[in-house]
């Protein structure tokens, strides 16, 4: 896997949301996995500090295990998008299945957006791993925005120093970036030791954190 996703990656899937497409200095934060006690809590809380709105791709068994944490992220007025329901490799998955999976994902993400009084006017899906084929792409472009990413922290490996993963996003982001962090518990040190002075950085680079897919 890459930082930062080569441009004849992007090229070679068209129906993929890699970057957006801007000339203003705007940039989309987004956490995949989860929802998760205290990573999720911290994530908030992080992003409430500093009055930024996020986009968080959800597995549907942690949405079943953490309602009410699902629905503090819709209440801070974030974006929930569908990371499927058991995060599925769609390299090793059938067609069927996969689909259904994602499917069982989206179906408890409405819910818990009916309940807080909110619609899902756009219905976004990362692949679990960045793994989809391209029968798959075909299906599910019918119904969703298919949005990977344009620069990956790594904020979830091991052994990885906070440096390392600020300056993953720091010298890779550009106008229209699409960030990845992780809400999981994999990921909790290494985001209390960098987020937010990323997020200080990116601020002062004048970049705008947008949620707008």
């Amino acid at each position: 896997m890459f930082t930062k996703v080569p441009n004849f990656i992007q090229r070679f899937f068209p129906n993929i949301i890699w970057k957006k497409k801007t000339d203003e200095k705007k940039i989309w934060l987004t956490f995949d996995d989860g929802p998760e006690e205290e990573v999720t809590e911290f994530i908030l809380k992080t992003l409430k500090k500093f009055n930024i709105k996020a986009s968080f791709l959800l597995i549907g068994k942690k949405i079943q295990e953490f309602p009410e944490l699902t629905k503090e992220i819709i209440k801070e007025g974030h974006i929930v998008g569908n990371h499927s329901f058991s995060h599925l490799n769609g390299f090793k998955s059938k067609n069927e299945e996969y689909i259904y999976d994602i499917e069982l994902g989206q179906k408890l993400i409405n819910e818990k957006l009916v309940e807080m009084g909110k619609t899902n006017k756009i219905k976004i899906f990362r692949p679990p791993f960045g793994r989809i084929l391209p029968q798959q792409i075909k299906k599910l472009k019918e119904n969703y925005k298919i949005v990977m990413w344009d620069v990956f922290s790594w904020d979830f490996k091991k052994n990885i120093s906070p440096e390392k993963i600020y300056n993953n996003v720091i010298d890779n982001v550009v106008e229209g970036s699409i960030l990845v962090f992780h809400n999981n518990n994999k990921s909790l040190n290494n985001l209390k030791l960098t987020l937010e002075d990323t997020l200080v950085k990116l601020r002062e680079k004048g970049f705008v954190f947008c949620t707008t897919w």
